[in-house]
């Protein structure tokens, strides 16, 4: 039975000694972070790396991302860093960028997927960070969701999945940014290639004067037999299990509540919900569509902290298709459309 330790309003100390204990024993503590939840194991020890397979039912060509609380650690993991790759830590750590390194192979192959490079972050969070201090290990952690389902924004959304799978869950409240990290790696020419579009956009990293481009993978899928060096980039991902339809985004209301019209219209023997912008709630409802609403369309980081939560209500309403209002591609609108594209399973309306 897991045991559960409730650090909304502050963090204790005994229980973090605990749960420090635990990691240290190898095994599995679902944890905040600044992003989704996490679900963490002691990313040197083997066995407890295993057992975050095992939980989530990954798989394992997909390498996970290893959180670390200080400099130090990094330095046991890695080699040294370019001073491109400084500059990024310096700009963005902590905080929800993993940057992909050259691994010094002390590491477990389960982590790295066999692969010579490892993806690393600080997180931006005081118990996720407190975890990592008071363990003194590095810690292996995906999104806490059984793999395939959408990321854990809230304890709510993934204790009853993975409570006879973990040790213990560290209840943090609702996490701040909603999506998973951006993942990037620096090229030989210090260009920064995003693997992974997150919170920290192209646009912030142009800011800081370093030329960036997006993987082609990031709107399109990965072929089962190559390997890839971030999580996110292959397999079935955050997506619920009515079938759902991405609509695409535009400047134009009425372009979009036309395209929603004309789809029920043509589809009047199927039970129709979406998720949707508050602006459009009204104009859907008086069409007869069941509405989730994510958000306005003019506030991209509310929609963020919302996506996850609600690709989970979907399953609940009964649907036989679930139609999703896109944003715009820009600063973190890039990673919410990431995760829908894959949530739809690369279904465009």
């Amino acid at each position: 039975m897991s045991t559960l330790y409730d650090f909304k309003e502050n963090i204790k100390k005994e229980e973090l000694k605990k749960i420090a204990d635990k990691i240290n024993e190898g095994g599995l503590v679902v944890f905040p972070t600044e992003t989704v939840y996490g679900i963490g194991a002691d990313a040197t020890n083997s066995k407890a790396v295993k057992k975050i397979f095992e939980a989530k039912g990954r798989p394992q060509d997909n390498p996970l991302i290893v959180h670390i609380s200080n400099l130090e650690m990094l330095k046991d993991i890695v080699y040294a860093p370019t001073e491109t790759e400084k500059l990024l830590m310096d700009s963005f750590w902590p905080g929800p960028l993993t940057i992909i390194l050259k691994s010094k192979k002390i590491l477990p192959e389960a982590v790295t997927a066999k692969l010579d490079t490892v993806g690393v972050r600080m997180p931006d969070n005081d118990i996720a960070l407190n975890i990592i201090e008071a363990s003194g290990k590095p810690i292996a952690a995906p999104s806490a969701n059984v793999s395939g389902k959408p990321s854990g924004t809230e304890l709510s959304d993934i204790y009853n999945e993975l409570k006879d799978k973990v040790d213990i869950f560290v209840d943090g409240g609702k996490t701040n940014i909603g999506i998973e990290s951006t993942v990037l790696k620096v090229d030989e020419n210090n260009v920064v290639n995003i693997l992974r579009p997150g919170k920290i956009s192209v646009e912030d990293i142009t800011k800081i004067g370093l030329e960036v481009k997006l993987d082609k993978h990031i709107f399109e899928d990965v072929k089962e037999n190559e390997k890839v060096e971030s999580p996110g980039m292959k397999h079935r991902h955050y997506a619920p299990n009515t079938k759902t339809i991405l609509l695409e985004y535009s400047d134009e209301d009425s372009i979009m509540i036309n395209k929603v019209k004309e789809f029920k219209r043509n589809n009047e023997n199927k039970k129709i919900g979406i998720i949707c912008f508050n602006e459009h709630e009204e104009a859907y409802k008086n069409m007869g569509i069941m509405c989730i609403t994510i958000g306005s369309k003019s506030n991209l980081m509310e929609i963020s902290r919302n996506v996850f939560s609600d690709l989970r209500k979907i399953d609940d309403m009964d649907l036989d298709i679930c139609i999703i209002e896109g944003v715009k591609k820009e600063y973190i609108g890039t990673a919410i459309m990431n995760r829908l594209i894959r949530a739809c399973e690369y279904k465009i309306l």
